[in-house]
């Protein structure tokens, strides 16, 4: 099993990441800075969000699980499924990233 990086130095340094490509994002909850899951928001503006749940796959690689069946929605419910995950998991992060262009640039398999 590889060593992993606690949650909030692996949170800082994606969102340096996208703040180098000049890619509004920012931390909505900041969860156990050593071991919270991840909850990102990827709002599409005008398209909808979509929301994805940081898992790990039975060899401890970064994994990303669609939230709410894998459906776009509004912003209203992804609000919503956020706001039962923190009540559910105060230990979780959630992280908001604004980007027409659809990318997850949380997605990096060296961290």
């Amino acid at each position: 099993m590889t060593a992993l990086l606690p949650t909030n130095v692996w949170v800082k340094a994606h969102i340096a990441k996208c703040s180098a490509l000049g890619v509004p994002v920012g931390v909505l909850h900041r969860g156990d800075p050593h071991s919270g899951i991840v909850v990102l928001k990827l709002n599409r503006l005008e398209a909808g969000c979509d929301i994805l749940v940081q898992g790990r796959n039975e060899r401890g690689a970064l994994v990303w699980q669609p939230a709410l069946e894998g459906r776009r929605v509004e912003e209203p419910e992804a609000d919503a499924f956020i706001e039962r995950q923190r009540r559910y998991d105060p230990d979780v992060w959630v992280i908001e990233v604004e980007d027409r262009e659809e990318r997850n640039l949380f997605e990096n398999p060296e961290m």
